[in-house]
């Protein structure tokens, strides 16, 4: 039997170095270490992986985020968020993004060997502390239940990143490739739909979400 592929996304060299020992399997192989969430999106398209594990809150673009954008290519890997954020409603987000486990950092090694043989076997695991939580969560999550995050294009999420993460317009412009109007244009569209007024408020909110740090 062939070694699950694993790429490993985060942004701590301390947490990779520690991935490195838990992961030091012969069932696994690391074949990719990135540390944002656009190198993520290159990296998944380019190695395609069997299993991602990356954090939610990562520079540039956030694990979330990410994570839709790669179900879309690829909708066979499996994704495991590696998180300190315990909040229920990151962890459904995360799950609801398409993500395959949710297990916080603060967890035994062996935990996060056993989300990678269960969701290799089809299933979803979360962390056990929150599991019932997180369980509940989606059972009472409406399909008509939208976060406000939903009102935002996929290109808006990005951009609401970059503006929290305090890049200038013509910054983000170079970033994603698009023109200063493009990005002026997404920001009113992004202030407009989350009722915000200035670049504080855009952080605090992306904070408050998860988005950065």
């Amino acid at each position: 039997m062939k070694p699950w592929r694993l790429l490993l996304a985060d942004d701590h060299d301390i947490v990779i170095e520690g991935l490195r020992r838990v992961l030091d399997r012969p069932e696994l192989e690391i074949v990719g270490i990135v540390k944002d969430g656009r190198a993520l999106l290159r990296a998944a398209k380019e190695i395609q992986p069997d299993i991602i594990i990356a954090d939610v809150t990562m520079p540039l673009l956030n694990g979330i985020e990410a994570a839709r954008q790669i179900r879309k290519s690829n909708p066979d890997v499996k994704i495991i968020f590696l998180t300190m954020h315990p909040d229920v409603t990151f962890a459904t987000e995360a799950l609801a993004a398409g993500g395959s486990g949710y297990v916080l950092k603060n967890s035994a090694s062996d935990e996060l060997l056993a989300a990678i043989r269960d969701v290799m076997k089809g299933h979803i695991y979360v962390t056990k502390s929150i599991a019932e939580a997180v369980k509940h969560g989606l059972s009472s999550r409406s399909s008509a239940w939208r976060s406000p995050l939903d009102k935002l294009t996929s290109r808006q999420r990005e951009v609401l990143q970059l503006l929290a993460e305090g890049l200038h317009v013509k910054e983000i412009a170079v970033k994603l490739n698009v023109s200063p109007r493009t990005v002026e244009f997404h920001k009113y569209r992004i202030m407009d739909e989350l009722g915000l007024r200035t670049a504080a408020e855009i952080a605090r909110y992306a904070a408050r979400h998860g988005i950065v740090t």
